[in-house]
């Protein structure tokens, strides 16, 4: 797994879970895959503001930064 995704997913434990995976429910499982999508979606409006001018990003650019080859 990528290190910026394992971050990301430690950073949405740390917030919204005082527990683990063994003990998570539906509820908890819910509310996790929201707060990841958002900050993967977070990230990823981080890395199109950097680039910069141009206004666009290449979807290259994008894998790269989360390790996900085509």
């Amino acid at each position: 797994m990528n290190n910026q995704i394992k971050a990301l997913m430690d950073q949405t434990l740390d917030e919204k879970f005082a527990g683990t995976w063994s003990t998570m429910d539906m509820q908890d499982l819910q509310k996790f895959t929201e707060r990841f999508s958002e900050l993967i979606v977070q990230e990823c409006m981080c890395i199109s503001d950097s680039i910069g001018e141009h206004g666009y990003i290449a979807a290259e650019e994008m894998g790269k930064h989360f390790g996900v080859e085509e």
